[in-house]
């Protein structure tokens, strides 16, 4: 089990409750499939991604990363039982979409950047430690069913 100070705790409910999610999920997802086209394969019937314009105008990528944060908003709600919280989808991902567990730490990656650039100097060093270690566990449910 992971232990949350309260310091984390109360930073990773601030950064999603100020975080509008029509604008972070798929600015995250976009720059994922851009920098990371390999990552595009799982999203084939998302119809042109054939460049970043089109990935970025895609309303179907756009749908995708908000769904992301709702997701991940569970998590916030959840900071106790994580690996519970995403069982469900690890199975889906591993077993149904066979997604690579690595691309879950791409995106993660992808997502810290976009955050980062929205929030600008309140993203500081400690607040940054306290979401990258909510982002690794939940990458790390999300990869729990591979092992």
């Amino acid at each position: 089990m992971v232990e949350w100070t309260d310091f984390e705790r109360a930073t990773i409910q601030d950064i999603f409750s100020k975080m509008d999610y029509e604008v972070v999920g798929p600015a995250a997802l976009s720059r994922c499939l851009i920098v990371y086209p390999w990552t595009q394969r799982y999203f084939g019937k998302f119809g042109n991604l054939y460049n970043g314009a089109a990935i970025m105008g895609n309303p179907n990528v756009a749908k995708h990363g908000t769904i992301i944060l709702h997701g991940l908003e569970r998590g916030v709600k959840n900071m106790d039982n994580i690996k519970e919280t995403y069982a469900e989808l690890s199975v889906l991902h591993s077993e149904k979409l066979h997604v690579d567990p690595d691309n879950f730490k791409l995106l993660s990656d992808c997502l810290t950047i976009v955050v980062a650039a929205q929030f600008g100097k309140a993203f500081t060093g400690e607040v940054q430690a306290a979401f990258q270690k909510f982002m690794a566990v939940v990458v790390s449910s999300l990869g729990r069913q591979y092992h």
